[in-house]
């Protein structure tokens, strides 16, 4: 298990997994063997798992101490109309009771659209719905937190702000922070050094308090954009994005969590942001 701040990992199964065994289960064995101490189970377009696949990946993730969590469909809009919202419910709570199955902690979705209206218009219907998703998972001892994405489009309901007032307004619900998504979303770059890092994490902070940045949820990739937001994941390297100046201010900042890589190639800048943060921390996970 790694001795670090923060568990690195990727959103999908490692690109160099084996074939045998393969799936989540050898996506979750590999990880390990990489190195990488997180896995963040990709159900992005359905969630499609029986109740033995999970109690498999449980049981190889508890072995391989490897922290999990699931990405749940795309598809879920917290501010569907009323014919559509209960198609979104249905796609966030099998990803919370099929992924409390295989021992995630965290399920991580996209919050839906603002369809044109204003984020405070928004905001109080899509607590409603949210708060009682927790609600009913609580009832059925399900722990899991929930983690509205911060996304890349400023159309999209996913600000930082937008992702805080939920937090703040249900317990058991908490961001997932994506620096590629927030810096991508104002269309010009100019979230991206170190100083702006900082303040987005003061706010944090101050929002939901100190212990907060002990349980960060990170995704990160390098990301194309234009006057409208994200185009698509990059390599780190291959981006604008300065991740190096990023992973400073969680250090100074004494933040903790998992980063979990989104980028074309996973593995392999999952592993470049566990190397940087090393040589940033001082730290070291060898035994």
């Amino acid at each position: 298990m790694t001795k670090l701040s923060f568990s690195f990992g990727t959103v999908g199964t490692p690109k160099s997994t084996p074939k045998k065994p393969g799936g989540s289960v050898g996506g979750v064995i590999h990880s390990a063997e990489l190195g990488l101490y997180c896995l963040e189970l990709g159900w992005v377009r359905s969630v499609r798992v029986s109740e033995e696949t999970c109690e498999k990946i449980k049981s190889a993730a508890e072995e391989n101490q490897v922290a999990i969590s699931v990405h749940a469909p795309y598809f879920i809009n917290l501010n569907a109309d009323s014919e559509e919202w209960p198609k979104s419910r249905k796609r966030l709570m099998d990803a919370a009771h099929y992924g409390n199955l295989a021992g995630a902690t965290d399920i991580v979705f996209h919050p839906g659209s603002y369809f044109q209206q204003a984020p405070e218009a928004v905001l109080p219907f899509a607590i409603d719905r949210l708060r009682s998703c927790v609600d009913e998972l609580r009832s059925m001892d399900n722990q899991v937190i929930l983690r509205p994405e911060t996304m890349g489009k400023s159309a999209m309901l996913g600000s930082l702000q937008d992702t805080l007032i939920m937090s703040a307004e249900i317990d058991g619900v908490q961001p997932c922070f994506d620096v590629a998504h927030l810096f991508a979303r104002p269309g010009d770059g100019s979230i991206n050094s170190y100083e702006d890092w900082v303040e987005a994490f003061e706010i944090y902070r101050e929002k939901l308090g100190e212990n907060s940045l002990k349980q960060l949820h990170i995704h990160i990739s390098g990301i194309d954009y234009g006057e409208k937001g994200e185009k698509e994941h990059l390599l780190l390297e291959e981006s604008e994005l300065d991740y190096k100046a990023f992973l400073k201010a969680l250090h100074d900042l004494n933040c903790q969590g998992r980063i979990l890589c989104e980028s074309p190639v996973l593995e392999d800048d999952a592993l470049l942001c566990k190397t940087t943060w090393c040589e940033i921390s001082g730290e070291s996970d060898n035994p």
